[in-house]
């Protein structure tokens, strides 16, 4: 395939695609040293890729924003790590392998390899030598082993609970993978299901990754702090506990606003809460379990819904309220959710909407403790003021606001012994283990007498039994389970009998640590070496999507720091800067094949070739914006590429000419351009750098055209700088040019070009003269003009003489050498 334009030379780009991937293999030029202790690193990462199928627009796009970051600072002479490999467990690969009648690595290992050839197509700068897939056994080994330190320190640990399960995919979901109610990855309604589970002991290190996001500020979108800052869901208040009748403890609650004691007029329990089971009475027992299973119908976004009507079942029971001795009766509700807090709420029906419309259903008393607002006439009041009806024989809160009162009723509990001061996070545990066969085997074995037992190291990694199709079938529990060989086996502690555990890890855990293991991954004897992971990381630059804002992002920095109280590593934030890249829409809307609007991005560069896409990609906008492919045009972006290479093509001075003796104007050009550019790509302007190529271009075609054209020395120079900075978004053509213009291999190589400060200063700047604040002439002055020297070059300038004609003039302000305004 040719790009044709006339008459004109052109270059076949199908050509120079084959050429140049050969020359790569053959250099290995993006290989990471790091060797050179002497010489600065640059760790440039992107998120993992999953090979459901072949690269899509998506993958167009932040592989090609992150391969202009990683060839910009190879150009400023740092030794960059670009590693590459697959997020290879997980569900789709499951479900594929159940309808084809297979292994899941059958389908996992061929869609690898399709893309892994279309990356190598694509012209990404990659360190093949570093490549891992997250299913090998020599890779899963070391997750194992990393669960294992976890389970050693109490970070991993089993419990039975209601946990969220997904009907269609049948396997439960942390709480990140659950949205508004629905299943993440396949849409499905979500319900709950008690269940003995997995979780990661993420609650631990809630607060350091509140803390830690100060590491992060200026460097990671604003949007993903504030996302990680409401997951975590700091809040400060208290413990309260409430005595309930036949029962030995009190049941503690939390609540933020510990000042609205006085107004409890009724507690709230989660139905599917371990104390609503607990607090029934016999007599209330059918009612409870009735309402209980309706709930479990219910999606936690409808549960919490404020339009829906409030339904509840009384337990039977009643408690005291601490502050006024009071008996309030205790009901299960489904505004409750089980998994916040305790599961358990003191009702404030005056400070609380929900409170207030459940009070109204089931015929409660209300007391307000806030004074509302004058002219405040609706249902619960939520706002600032006064304490009111707060006060007992030992402690009065009227008069107060919310924050003395709030200090002064957390003294009088704590002096009583029934509150503390706390906070508490909206972040809950990380469920991680799934109830599927294709991921990470959970490294643990059920012993009769010795309990939970974990696999000796030495007998990692525990590998998957290869199971294909019905045996793979979702059932409610593991595929693994029905595998009698694999399940039964013996205790490393006591020698008994014993079974495996059946459930796989979340595939989030393999993406959690996965930076680390590219920085030495030929090791054996450790999951990385911590003197390469000292020498490359934190990752300097993490592009990838916005939608792994919560999950992966969050669990990525708490392995980070589990590791780091590990002494694994010498960091706390794994990732130094992260951008975010858009979608790639078309005609305004989301690509689907329901819509019919969808792009292929193999068809792209079948049409138009690689750099074209490439170009057009990076050149469309910021990288964070959303790209419309209706309103882009690779076909422009391959005719301006035609146009470059025939700039080098028709170069006609010799390599090494010294450029001092070429065209000023144009040299003036080339060394603003490349300054320029040096803060665009700092900044992440891609689409900038590539407009300020263009009119590079533009400005050397029109030396080439006129005055000593193509043999002109800073013609040379101008074509060079372009390959140069070219080589970072269109790297095929750029490679091309660098061989027109008489060098050898790779551009990719090159210093970046030096600047000469010299003509980075304009000869002339241009002056605006104003009479009475209107542009009346302008001038081209000396930059160091003096204001006597302007302001009398001014009063000359002809037409602003002639509207000075007649006229007294009162003053002339001059900022040399911009501007002079002259008042009549």
């Amino acid at each position: 395939m040719s790009i044709q334009s006339g008459e004109a030379a052109s270059y076949d780009v199908r050509a120079i695609q084959d050429k140049w991937r050969a020359v790569w293999d053959e250099l290995r030029p993006f290989d990471a040293d790091g060797t050179d202790v002497g010489r600065e690193r640059r760790y440039a990462l992107t998120m993992f890729p999953y090979p459901s199928g072949d690269l899509h627009m998506g993958h167009g796009e932040v592989f090609a924003l992150h391969d202009v970051l990683a060839r910009y600072w190879r150009l400023k002479g740092y030794d960059v790590l670009n590693p590459i490999g697959w997020d290879s467990f997980g569900l789709p690969a499951e479900n594929a392998a159940i309808k084809r009648n297979e292994n899941p690595a059958t389908f996992t290992y061929d869609n690898i390899e399709t893309q892994a050839e279309s990356i190598r197509r694509y012209g990404v700068s990659f360190d093949w030598t570093r490549r891992l897939h997250t299913s090998d056994p020599e890779y899963y080994r070391w997750t194992q082993w990393l669960f294992l330190r976890m389970f050693e320190r109490g970070l991993a640990y089993r419990k039975a609970s209601y946990v969220n399960w997904c009907p269609n995919d049948q396997t439960v979901l942390a709480n990140e993978q659950v949205v508004q109610g629905m299943c993440e990855r396949c849409g499905a309604v979500v319900t709950k299901r008690e269940l003995t589970q997995w979780y990661f002991k993420i609650t631990d290190y809630a607060q350091r990754l509140l803390d830690d996001m100060e590491q992060l500020e200026g460097r990671w979108p604003e949007r993903v702090l504030t996302m990680q800052r409401n997951w975590i869901g700091r809040s400060e208040g208290a413990f309260v506990d409430f005595a309930v009748e036949g029962r030995e403890s009190p049941v503690r609650v939390f609540t933020t606003r510990p000042d609205t004691l006085f107004g409890v007029t009724f507690f709230v329990v989660a139905p599917d809460s371990r104390i609503a089971a607990e607090l029934v009475t016999d007599e209330q027992r059918g009612a409870f379990d009735a309402y209980l299973e309706r709930t479990k119908q219910a999606t936690e976004i409808e549960r919490q819904s404020t339009e829906r009507p409030k339904t509840g079942v009384f337990l039977g029971v009643h408690a005291t309220n601490p502050a006024t001795g009071e008996q309030v009766p205790i009901y299960a509700a489904d505004y409750v959710l089980a998994d916040y807090g305790t599961g358990a709420v003191m009702a404030v029906p005056g400070q609380d909407q929900r409170d207030w419309d459940f009070a109204k259903a089931h015929d409660l008393p209300i007391i307000r403790t806030v004074e509302p607002s004058e002219g405040f006439d609706g249902d619960a009041f939520t706002g600032a003021g006064p304490a009111i009806n707060s006060a007992n024989e030992e402690v009065s809160l009227d008069g107060l606001e919310i924050e003395a009162a709030k200090s002064a009723i957390i003294d009088w509990l704590e002096q009583r012994g029934t509150g503390e001061r706390t906070i508490n996070f909206r972040l809950r545990d990380w469920l991680l283990s799934r109830q599927r066969y294709w991921g990470c085997p959970i490294p643990i074995v059920h012993c009769p007498s010795c309990g939970e037992v974990a696999v000796p190291d030495d007998q990692l990694p525990v590998e998957l039994p290869y199971l294909t199709g019905a045996d793979l079938a979702p059932k409610g529990t593991s595929p693994l389970a029905a595998a009698t060989d694999w399940v039964e086996t013996t205790c490393p502690q006591c020698g008994a009998d014993a079974r495996r555990d059946t459930d796989t890890m979340d595939t989030f855990v393999d993406s959690s640590w996965y930076y680390l293991r590219y920085c030495s991954p030929g090791t054996t004897d450790a999951p990385f070496s911590p003197e390469d992971v000292k020498h490359w990381m934190p990752v300097d630059m993490y592009v990838g999507g916005v939608e792994h804002a919560i999950l992966h992002l969050l669990y990525s920095r708490f392995f980070t720091k589990a590791l780091h109280d590990m002494g694994l590593v010498d960091f706390t934030e794994p990732f130094t800067a992260l951008m975010n890249q858009g979608q790639v829409i078309n005609q305004g809307k989301a690509m689907s094949k329901s819509l019919g609007n969808g792009i292929d991005l193999g068809e792209q560069i079948e049409a138009f070739g690689v750099d074209a896409v490439r170009l057009t990609l990076v050149f469309a906008g910021p990288p964070e914006d959303d790209i419309d492919w209706a309103d882009v045009s690779p076909a422009g972006a391959s005719k301006f590429l035609q146009r470059a290479w025939r700039v080098s093509h028709e170069v006609a001075s010799e390599p090494g000419t010294d450029a001092t003796a070429g065209d000023v104007a144009l040299r003036r050009t080339t060394h603003k351009t490349v300054a320029e550019c040096e803060h665009l790509y700092d900044s992440k302007r891609f689409n900038v750098v590539v407009a300020r190529v263009m009119e590079l271009v533009n400005a050397t075609r029109k030396t080439i055209d006129s005055g000593a054209g193509a043999a002109d020395p800073a013609v040379r120079e101008a074509a060079e700088v372009t390959a140069i900075l070219l080589s970072t978004v269109a790297p095929y053509v750029a490679e091309e040019m660098w061989a027109e213009l008489g060098h050898g291999p790779s551009v990719s190589q090159q210093a970046w070009p030096t600047v000469d400060p010299s003509l980075l200063v304009d000869d002339t700047v241009t002056c605006v003269v104003q009479v009475k604040g209107k542009v009346r002439g302008k001038l081209e002055v000396s930059p160091s003009i003096s204001d006597k020297e302007l302001e009398a070059l001014a009063l000359a300038e002809p037409n602003v003489a002639r509207h000075l004609e007649g006229a007294e003039i009162r003053k002339v302000i001059v900022r040399a050498p911009k501007l002079v305004n002259v008042v009549i």
